[in-house]
């Protein structure tokens, strides 16, 4: 996830005036209601406990509503590109998650990309610079330890540290309900939606955080040419994320 600071405060529940939410490369007059509800302030409380606040309310407000209805499906949870953890721990806390009887299995170098993995469209639009970027500002993680300690709140959580697809193999679940991608890298994407597609259950979600982003076009292209070969489509999002749930058929789709 990427950010920038929040700019309109949360309006109040049944306030008739005009209120704009505009953060995190979004502006919209429409309902945000869900800013000043109880249950989504713990929750995002809980992220921004694990991250710091970074001005991400309806990137997780959609987050939280894909994790809720998974959690009504079988199958375990599956993060990839977890950082310190913003979305996972307020998805976990708004589950109240050790009451599932899920695994969340999260996967993540914590320590930048593994630039192995990067394409030469990744490297044409800077994705080097980027990486550097972020270690040296201290936005990506360096370590787990820290990540391990923001966990350790929850039992049924599986931390895995490594370059994915490589560290993919060690996620044991057999069926999953929940998809979370958020690797900022169009081959390791790519890559686990294939890996994980025969396991996902019908009507699974898969999220996909920089999918719509402006500055990630390579991702997209790469995730539509994948999604298109198994026939479903994914949705682009104005919050910049995507949006993805595996139909019970699928069929042929085309563009």
């Amino acid at each position: 996830m990427e950010g920038k600071a929040p700019q309109s405060a949360a309006p109040v529940l049944g306030d008739q005036r005009p209120s704009v939410y505009d953060q995190d490369g979004m502006r919209s007059h429409h309902d945000h209601s869900f800013m000043s509800d109880p249950s989504f302030l713990k929750a995002y409380g809980r992220g921004v406990q694990a991250a710091g606040e970074y001005g991400w309310h309806w990137r997780v407000h959609i987050g939280l509503w894909a994790a809720k209805s998974a959690s009504q499906l079988e199958g375990d949870f599956v993060e990839c590109g977890v950082n310190r953890g913003f979305l996972s721990s307020a998805v976990m806390e708004h589950l109240d998650w050790d009451s599932l009887g899920k695994t969340f299995y999260l996967l993540d170098t914590f320590g930048g990309m593994d630039e192995r993995y990067l394409s030469e469209e990744d490297l044409k639009f800077g994705a080097v610079d980027k990486n550097k970027h972020a270690l040296e500002s201290g936005f990506y993680i360096q370590g787990v330890d820290a990540v391990r300690e923001n966990f350790s709140q929850w039992r049924n959580v599986r931390i895995i540290q490594g370059p994915v697809p490589a560290t993919l193999g060690q996620v044991s679940a057999r069926a999953v309900a929940y998809l979370h991608l958020d690797m900022n890298c169009a081959l390791p994407e790519v890559a686990t939606l294939d890996y994980f597609w025969d396991r996902l259950v019908p009507g699974a979600f898969v999220l996909f955080d920089d999918y719509a982003y402006v500055g990630y076009g390579v991702q997209k292209v790469a995730l539509d040419s994948a999604a298109r070969a198994k026939g479903v489509p994914i949705a682009a999002l104005p919050t910049g994320q995507g949006l993805l749930i595996k139909p019970a058929i699928v069929g042929n789709f085309r563009r």
